[in-house]
């Protein structure tokens, strides 16, 4: 690597070919990488659950979260039923939007999927 030292202003400068300073470049986002990947193993063995990113897509895109979720755990409207307390009638209607369903019932179903009620609660 070819550096050439210059002063401007008072202030040392580093000043190198460009392919060299790319390559830097290209360490320095490897390391950041390596850092992310090490952190993102660290939360999982802790417990952090990732979502795959059709999942995401889908609530991101205004589909139902908590219809999602439900999904994505493998439960039908029935099964959330009986595991949160409430009514198969009355999931049915939060999920789908004709219904608001109270505080009490927002936590009794995200325990039950094991998540927490804000990533199941619809955004206004």
């Amino acid at each position: 690597m070819g550096v050439q030292i210059l002063e401007i202003a008072g202030r040392k400068m580093a000043v190198l070919p460009l392919d060299d300073y790319e390559r830097l470049l290209e360490t320095a986002e490897d390391r950041e990488d390596i850092a992310a990947a090490i952190e993102a193993e660290r939360r999982r063995k802790d417990g952090v659950e990732y979502l795959p990113a059709g999942m995401v897509d889908r609530i991101l895109d205004g589909e139902n979260a908590l219809r999602v979720w439900r999904e994505y755990r493998g439960m039908t409207i029935a099964e959330l039923a009986e595991k949160s307390g409430y009514g198969i009638s009355m999931i049915s209607k939060i999920e789908t939007g004709s219904r608001q369903g109270t505080v009490s019932l927002w936590k009794a179903v995200a325990a039950a999927l094991g998540v927490l009620p804000d990533d199941i609660m619809p955004v206004d």
